[in-house]
């Protein structure tokens, strides 16, 4: 296995600082560069002032040095593992993998942070010893706090490579480390964010309200607590719309890809400024008074913002009883009400897609539930929640009279709906 002892972070925009701040913890020293010395040590001052803190401690930080692409690529050579994450186009990592394959050391390792630019694509014109030690490394935001790492080798990965960066993220880093395929969004932004896309219709439509939304999609049905549009904001409402474009630009068939096209309330969102926390609006909107700090909630319907309207669902009081998180999955699914019209809208039809994409986009059920556990905080992953809710609920609850063809399989192969997936595990 390779050993790590140094590593360089290309890019120190918020996630490329936040990593070489989560190596750091790690106590391991980062080479951060940036098109020049002081556009680097700039993204790492905007580091250490970001809440939560992407830092253990504030000393952690001497162990970081800055420089530029004008001047310290020779650098590089010094590094065992360097992480590209830099902007989201593929011409310039391209153009940027180029000028660093010649001052890399033979055997470092070589990856991107990229959340859905083809990994492969990326090593184009680099030579074989190159693309051997070349693969993707997906740290989820904020790098510190999320548990997932989608690592994503290619068809020209040496499996050593695979090997030495999951052990590393596993055991030095803390990560939960999921190998994921080659393929648009890999598995937790391809599956979040298609959920997402399905709450966004329904709101879009007016069916339901945002705070409807946030309480039906938080941890009353095993979710953090920011839920759906809380999320989002963090996130920031124009991220959410770049991740999902890339998904309608690499996606193969046209159903799918119009799947993840984003609605005209987003671009209207997005139009006005309003992308979530970063601009003090988004789906919420803080607004401080001499009386304090208040939050208001966006009305889609005429885009402004109003008081908080607490949401009138019954069921879900109901279900505030009921400790077991399948049992209460399973009696909300299964209602007749609106919240059991939302959750087979949004969390059924989320299901039914893992299923129908999980051979595409990773290797075993297993890691995609992993991977939505630790990468968005969800408490039971996709095929968990099959199991919670039932296989033959969701279907019916769905009216899919023709099943994914993994469902069909793992039905025929355990002889019964109920427990079908997990007794595979």
């Amino acid at each position: 296995m390779i050993h790590i002892h140094s590593v360089a972070v290309l890019g120190a925009g918020t996630m490329g600082a936040q990593i070489a701040a989560h190596l750091a913890n790690a106590g391991l020293p980062v080479l951060l560069l940036d098109l020049d010395r002081d556009t680097a040590a700039e993204g790492l001052r905007r580091a250490t002032k970001l809440r939560p803190d992407p830092f253990f401690a504030h000393d952690v930080a001497r162990l970081i040095s800055l420089g530029g692409f004008d001047t310290d690529l020779p650098q590089l050579q010094e590094s065992d593992w360097i992480i590209e994450a830099v902007s989201e186009r593929l011409d310039i990592k391209r153009t940027l993998m180029s000028k660093v394959e010649p001052h890399r050391s033979p055997q470092s390792i070589v990856s991107s942070n990229t959340s859905g630019i083809p990994i492969a694509g990326i090593a184009t014109g680099r030579s074989e010893e190159f693309r051997k030690h070349w693969l993707g490394t997906h740290f989820f935001n904020p790098p510190r706090y999320l548990p997932l790492l989608e690592v994503v080798p290619t068809a020209d990965t040496d499996p050593e490579v695979v090997e030495t960066v999951r052990h590393f993220g596993d055991h030095s880093l803390g990560k939960g480390v999921v190998v994921a395929k080659d393929t648009p969004g890999f598995i937790g932004n391809r599956i979040g964010v298609y959920g997402i896309m399905r709450v966004l219709e329904l709101i879009a439509d007016g069916q339901f309200t945002v705070e409807e939304v946030d309480a039906m999609s938080g941890p009353i049905i095993g979710r953090p607590k920011s839920a759906t549009f809380r999320t989002v904001d963090i996130v920031g409402i124009d991220i959410l719309a770049h991740v999902a474009s890339t998904l309608t630009e690499r996606l193969k068939t046209e159903k799918e890809r119009s799947a993840f096209a984003t609605s005209e309330l987003v671009e209207a969102l997005i139009e006005r400024g309003w992308v979530g926390e970063k601009a003090g609006q988004g789906f919420y909107k803080k607004e401080r008074g001499p009386d304090g700090t208040r939050i208001l909630t966006l009305d889609p319907a005429t885009m402004t913002y109003r008081e908080h309207q607490s949401p009138r669902l019954p069921s879900l009081d109901m279900s505030q009883t009921i400790d077991d998180l399948p049992e209460r999955l399973r009696t909300l699914f299964l209602g007749k009400d609106r919240v059991a019209e939302f959750l087979r809208a949004t969390l059924g039809q989320t299901l039914i897609y893992a299923a129908k994409v999980a051979r595409d986009i990773a290797y075993s059920i297993d890691d995609i539930d992993r991977a939505m556990r630790w990468g968005y905080g969800w408490s039971l992953g996709p095929f968990e929640l099959w199991d919670a809710i039932g296989v033959d609920n969701v279907l019916e609850g769905c009216a899919v009279s023709e099943p994914p063809e993994l469902i069909r399989e793992l039905k025929v192969l355990n002889k019964s709906a109920e427990g079908a997936l997990s007794s595979r595990r």
